[in-house]
């Protein structure tokens, strides 16, 4: 018997008091990866369809149609001491933070999305495949306003091993290369 079973409570029904549902995970497409179960519920946040829309649109790997989900003046905060953390400001910087983990073949498995107000919490199992070595748990907020996402935050569900992997994967440019000369 399973633990699910002995308490009466199934993940659905967990999920399902979350207000999560079955487009809610469209996560699992992030990246092109795969799509994961979910649980239905009457009413999806509009948030929450906004989000559905554009992991659907990234999945298609053309990063130039995501440009009408972004406010012009996003912010998406890569937490760590590595070479793509910090925070991206604007479309161009967001989509070449984009750029560069599709050079690391990412690769992501929704777990759920979930939304309250202006704020769409997502998570999901992320990878890499391009080096292999990085398979955490990850959790992005969003903030939406207006119909389009002004703020990003991920959470990495293992700091440590992101900082480890992003170091390994991508290299700094010659110290020359990284000053400013102005």
């Amino acid at each position: 018997m399973t633990s699910e079973d002995q308490a009466g409570v199934s993940r659905a029904d967990v999920l399902r008091g979350l207000g999560v549902t079955a487009a809610g995970v469209a996560a699992a497409t992030l990246l092109g990866g795969s799509t994961a179960q979910a649980a239905e519920t009457s009413t999806e946040h509009p948030n929450i369809r906004l989000i559905n829309e554009y992991y659907a649109v990234y999945a298609e790997g053309n990063l130039n149609k995501l440009r009408r989900f972004f406010a012009q003046d996003i912010r998406w905060t890569i937490p760590g001491h590595h070479p793509l953390a910090g925070t991206k400001v604007g479309v161009e910087e967001v989509l070449a933070f984009f750029r560069a983990l599709g050079q690391a073949g990412f690769r992501a498995e929704g777990i759920f999305l979930a939304a309250q107000g202006d704020w769409v919490v997502d998570m999901h199992r992320g990878w890499s495949t391009k080096p292999e070595g990085l398979d955490i748990t990850w959790a992005l907020a969003f903030r939406i306003r207006n119909r389009r996402i002004v703020e990003a935050i991920n959470f990495p569900g293992d700091q440590h091993a992101a900082d480890a992997y992003f170091w390994k994967t991508f290299k700094l440019t010659s110290l020359p290369g990284r000053l400013d000369r102005r």
